[in-house]
């Protein structure tokens, strides 16, 4: 399952699935949590029970994105999205590997019910939107056999410990969720899932949006959280591997498969070791 975007999409607009699924994203996330009005949740969560039965080829994963635990709305939910054609959840609020273990005792009774192979529903979470959350990062790993991804997000954790902003002037992450962003990426690291960054609000500003994927690609993020279809191309043109990124990982893979007792060789006048030779290996996978 390849991950480097992922578009949010009200569960509830036609309109919008119409156009999401015509993006080139990874996977769409059919949202019926925070962009849907609780009197529409309903209606919203039979438009995607129906989207699910239309069997039709995709190019992408079909997530959702289900209400949080404590909101009482989840096992209805759950009833009305767990059928064939359902890639995987995001589960948001999450305190910990605890909740992610429910879900997964949840799906194991649903899909037996909707006929679908045992462990079909992937799991994806937003690990930091609560404080309690920040105390639980370590407990992903290892990883429950669901799990695929981690992210995370800064406004429903700044309105929980009442933050009057979570960004300085410039626009850049004040300390709070430097910090969590960065827990974030060692959790799935530790966890050895997929390390996905978060949104950037603002959609029309392809070029900060261009310049956070880059930093976060560096840091080792490997894709990004999208809320409008133009966000797309940028995230999945910054987080696929250049030509001669690739080129180069290949160069550094036959090199140590020439040498198999080697623990450093000599490339292009550079000393190259062990850990080049995993993060090679990371970008190989990565396309």
């Amino acid at each position: 399952m390849r991950l480097r975007s992922l578009l949010f999409v009200p569960g509830d607009s036609e309109r919008k699935f119409a156009k999401a699924r015509t993006t080139g994203a990874d996977a769409l996330i059919l949202d019926l949590e925070d962009s849907v009005a609780p009197p529409q949740k309903p209606r919203a969560r039979e438009h995607v029970a129906t989207l699910l039965r239309d069997q039709a080829s995709r190019a992408w994963s079909f997530f959702v994105r289900v209400n949080a635990l404590d909101s009482g709305l989840t096992l209805d939910d759950l009833a009305a999205v767990v059928q064939p054609g359902l890639d995987g959840l995001l589960i948001p609020k999450a305190n910990g590997a605890e909740d992610i273990a429910r879900f997964g005792h949840y799906l194991d009774a649903l899909e037996a019910t909707a006929g679908m192979a045992a462990g079909s529903v992937k799991l994806a979470v937003v690990t930091t939107e609560t404080p309690r959350a920040m105390f639980n990062l370590g407990s992903y790993a290892p990883a429950h056999p669901r799990l695929v991804m981690l992210t995370w997000g800064a406004e429903d954790l700044a309105a929980a410990i009442g933050a009057t902003d979570n960004r300085e002037s410039d626009g850049a992450w004040t300390e709070p969720y430097r910090f969590v962003r960065t827990q974030c990426l060692f959790a799935a690291s530790a966890a050895e899932v997929t390390p996905i960054d978060t949104i950037h609000a603002d959609f029309r500003d392809a070029e900060g949006l261009e310049r956070e994927c880059r930093r976060s690609r560096r840091d080792g993020f490997l894709g990004r959280m999208a809320i409008h279809p133009d966000q797309v191309a940028i995230i999945n043109r910054c987080y696929t591997p250049s030509d001669a990124e690739i080129a180069h990982a290949r160069r550094i893979v036959e090199a140590f498969a020439a040498d198999p007792g080697a623990a450093t060789i000599g490339l292009d006048g550079k000393m190259i070791d062990i850990p080049h030779l995993k993060a090679a290996c990371k970008v190989l996978a990565s396309i």
